[in-house]
């Protein structure tokens, strides 16, 4: 449009913009309307009806929301931008976790919605803590029913930096029919997927103009003594120093500028595109932001690893310092690889290339070593140690049991299954040997589903899932003295053991622990060790069915033959004897009970307490969430047989914000009807063989 700015200028490379936000409110249809905008694609497409850019993976169509992130890249005014669409789902979250500290910037797009505040509060910290400069995009203000600075309002509490508003909407009927710049002091008119027409301001607006700029010029003055002078003397400042503030302010995380628009209807786009061509910083600054030197070896952070039917593994990379080129050796912190293979994305495809300037995100092929998060280096000797390191997973909070529909697959399900958790480190794949289970534990119920149907589609592997046995236990209550005996003569010599054992309960948690007191030599030393190993072959499954925990169990006496006796002799003797006395010391059965923390909106505090009594939950405390304004923290013990869906209801009550962390806490009895019930339905599982 023609604006200059005397604020120094910028080398302007390749920048990376992340787009983030809640769950639908717009982020793929910003990006739709981004690339409508340049011409990168004919025309807008839609979430609704599949034709968008993004979301564009089979699962993402199914569901009509973003699963993964999509990349995209735009040439704008002489600049490349790449924009990566974060999934707004928390159960998607994760996604964001290796991808955030690269960006140079992020646009977070959010709706005047009460509804979502506490889900924009996790996205805002998220950049807080990283320090990643961004601003809001204040989305569908063509259907917005309040005034916008009643929205920054509701907005604010989301945000430990000031809401800076830089727009505010032209109305007519009720209708948003254009805005302000209040940085430029110049209206437009929103024209539908094209760029909005200078226009006079109105003359009904003209008033309230002058009093959002100057609230606006207030907020940047509060960090620039100089602006500050020149407000209290009646001076209008220049426009180049409103612009240097604005620019200084982003990148320092001192204000977050609030744009507004309608992305489906590409509104405001052109603006926010200019914003971030002046105003957000480059790939240097984030190099600095890293850690990372100014110079050295040409570098690159890991975003996102995806395994191709045909190009087999791609590692998206941001270049943070240097040129890459095709054929160079990257070193990862798991070791060395040659890059097979250069993509760079061209609107959303990717297009060969053989070699990726400073500040571009490429794909780079078989760099089998490298996993997402990873800083690769191109350089066999430099230490890479703390630099952009990995972002750890977040904790499960959801599992299934998995049984493959054909055993033939069982080899092919571990194979498959390694590739998405390597696309996906949120998830976790294990071999249950004691309960004989295959467990894929995620971050909801539509993280998981998700999964399985990449399993399916991808790699043809269908399986069924249940829910994963409870590692149940038992103990006894009482002290008992038995005799275990074993003699079996068939010819030759024979095989004899002869023990008594005092088998005694200990306290929770103490395990188990074995002793003697034998004496005239009844049992020879050299048998003990076998004594004890054949007490705990009857541990192994007691008289309940599960696992015997926290009994001692002391030799006191016994008989041996100086032919017939045996280690194996001793061994099935003791076996014999601890059975019989696990049975008559009253066995009990015990389960594992979690401590479980939960993080919830205030609001939802009642919910959320309803939630742990109805599943025999215990609360431990409850009080304010340390640094979190309008959050609360639960501390609770449930049953680990009661965890199946919390996380579903929780954040059903929670608008998708609520979560929790839980760990193993102690084992508790299990008494009456519920008891017996869990001892009849393992009793009539067929027995179950360990998983190989």
């Amino acid at each position: 449009m023609g604006e200059t700015f005397s604020h120094e200028a910028r080398a302007r490379g390749s920048r990376l913009i992340a787009l983030a936000g809640p769950f639908q409110c717009g982020k793929t249809t910003l990006l739709e309307a981004i690339l409508a905008s340049n011409k990168t694609i004919a025309k807008q497409g839609s979430v609704a009806d599949g034709s968008s850019v993004g979301d564009a993976s089979p699962e993402a169509r199914e569901h009509k929301m973003s699963v993964e992130a999509n990349i995209a890249a735009v040439d704008y005014m002489g600049d490349r931008y790449t924009f990566v669409d974060l999934p707004g789902s928390v159960e998607f979250a994760h996604e964001a976790r290796n991808i955030l500290p690269a960006v140079d910037a992020a646009i977070v797009v959010c709706e005047a919605d009460e509804r979502k505040v506490a889900a924009l509060q996790l996205t805002l910290r998220q950049l807080e803590e990283l320090g990643v400069p961004h601003l809001l995009f204040l989305n569908k203000i063509d259907a917005a029913t309040i005034d916008v600075r009643d929205a920054l309002t509701i907005l604010q509490p989301a945000s430990r930096a000031p809401l800076l508003l830089r727009q505010i909407p032209i109305w007519s009927n009720g209708v948003a029919v254009g805005f302000i710049d209040l940085a430029l002091e110049r209206a437009y008119v929103y024209r539908e997927h094209a760029p909005s027409e200078v226009v006079e301001i109105p003359q009904g607006e003209a008033a309230l103009e002058k009093e959002a700029r100057y609230s606006m010029l207030e907020r940047l003055a509060d960090y620039d003594d100089a602006l500050m002078e020149e407000l209290i003397s009646d001076i209008e400042p220049p426009r180049d120093q409103v612009f240097d503030d604005l620019t200084k302010e982003l990148r320092g995380g001192l204000v977050v500028p609030v744009f507004i628009g309608s992305a489906e209807r590409g509104a405001g786009v052109t603006r926010l595109l200019k914003a971030l061509r002046h105003e957000a910083p480059g790939v240097a600054e984030t190099r600095a932001r890293l850690g990372v030197a100014e110079n050295g070896p040409p570098m690159a952070r890991v975003l996102r690893t995806t395994h191709t039917s045909h190009g087999g593994k791609l590692s998206i990379a941001r270049v943070l310092r240097g040129d890459v080129a095709d054929g160079q050796t990257l070193r990862s912190p798991q070791g060395e690889d040659r890059v097979s293979g250069m993509s760079r994305f061209a609107g959303a495809a990717l297009t060969k290339v053989t070699d990726a300037k400073e500040g571009d995100v490429v794909a780079l092929g078989r760099l089998e070593h490298a996993q997402t998060g990873d800083t690769v280096i191109a350089d066999g000797k430099a230490d890479i140690a703390g630099l952009a390191t990995r972002a750890r997973a977040p904790d499960p909070v959801h599992a299934l049991a998995l049984v493959v529909k054909d055993r033939k697959d069982e080899m092919r399900l571990a194979a498959a299954m390694a590739k998405l958790v390597e696309e996906d480190p949120s998830l976790i794949f294990v071999h249950d040997q004691e309960m004989s289970q295959i467990k894929l534990y995620g971050q909801g119920e539509m993280h998981l589903r998700v999964a399985l149907e990449r399993l399916q589609s991808r790699f043809g592997v269908t399986v069924e899932v249940s829910r994963p046995i409870v590692a149940y236990r038992e103990t006894i209550r009482h002290k008992v003295t038995v005799r275990g005996r074993h003699k079996k003569q068939s010819g030759g010599h024979g095989q004899f053991g002869d023990v008594v054992l005092e088998v005694a309960p200990r306290e929770r948690g103490e395990g188990f622990a074995f002793a003697e007191r034998v004496h005239g030599g009844a049992v020879p030393r050299q048998y003990f060790s076998s004594v004890e190993a054949g007490c705990q072959d009857a541990m192994i499954h007691g008289p309940l069915g599960f696992p015997v925990v926290d009994v001692e169990a002391v030799l006191t006496d016994g008989s041996y033959h100086t032919v017939d006796s045996s280690d194996m002799a001793f061994r099935t003797a003791a076996r014999i004897g601890m059975s019989e006395a696990l049975g008559k010391a009253e066995p009990i059965l015990l389960e594992p009970v979690l401590a479980v923390d939960i993080f919830v909106p205030s609001e939802a505090m009642s919910r959320a307490t309803g939630l742990v009594s109805a599943r025999r939950g215990q609360i431990i405390g409850f009080g304010p969430r340390e640094g979190w304004t309008g959050w609360d923290r639960l501390e609770a013990l449930i049953p680990e047989a009661e965890m199946d869906n919390l996380i579903v209801e929780l954040r059903s009550a929670t608008a998708g914000a609520g979560f929790f962390q839980s760990r193993f806490d102690h084992l508790a009895e299990v008494v009456g009807k519920q008891a017996r019930e869990i001892v009849a339905a393992h009793s009539s599982q067929p027995a179950r063989m360990a998983v190989g």
